[in-house]
């Protein structure tokens, strides 16, 4: 029995690497190759905040990446299983969110000359739903590599990204729709389901 365990942990350990490494490929995917790309289009763009908070949400993924577990204490079940779900979760939203948005991806917060408000798909259920797969690849990645102390610290340095992020955005599309988007976000959240 004790031959078992000794064995079950780094076995554990290795299916947590593994699957967090193909969740992070697979998320990945449509944003390199199905989302467009230079698109040519007249756009407003509001650059400064769209930077700090992506690169308060980077700094969070890297402190995932940068501060591991110690080597006597790799993850268990509790920490891998939520995590070996959470990721293919996030691929799959990733993908349909880049789908339903189309021609009205982009990477900085801005408004194309004929932007259009998506709310089908993915976007019935949250405003922003690549930032929910994304807050989703980070709890994969905390609960595979990190300590909770760190994770706590990570989490929250990616909230305060994702929600400067979010107001940006939220202040373009309700000075372009109006009403119709306040609507919007009276019925939908934010990333999160049910918050907010």
């Amino acid at each position: 029995m004790g031959d078992l365990g000794a064995w079950a942990m780094p076995a554990m350990q290795l299916l947590g690497w593994v699957g967090l490494a193909l969740s992070w490929l697979a998320w990945a995917y449509p944003f390199i190759f199905r989302a467009p790309h230079n698109q040519k289009r007249p756009s407003i763009t509001a650059i400064g905040p769209t930077r700090v908070g992506l690169l308060l949400e980077t700094g969070a993924i890297c402190m995932a990446f940068t501060f591991r577990l110690p080597p006597d204490s790799p993850p268990g079940p509790a920490r891998v299983l939520p995590a070996l779900i959470l990721g293919p979760l996030a691929a799959v939203l990733a993908w349909k969110s880049v789908m339903h948005l189309g021609k009205q991806f982009r990477v900085h917060a801005g408004l194309y000359v004929d932007h259009e408000l998506v709310r089908t798909g993915p976007y019935a259920m949250v405003r922003h739903p690549i930032y929910t797969s994304l807050l989703a690849m980070l709890l994969c990645s905390l609960l595979v590599l990190t300590p909770w102390p760190v994770a706590a610290l990570a989490l929250a340095l990616f909230l305060l990204g994702t929600e400067i992020r979010v107001h940006t955005e939220d202040k373009l599309l309700e000075s372009r729709f109006g009403e119709e988007f306040r609507r919007y976000q009276k019925s939908v959240r934010a990333y999160v389901p049910l918050v907010r």
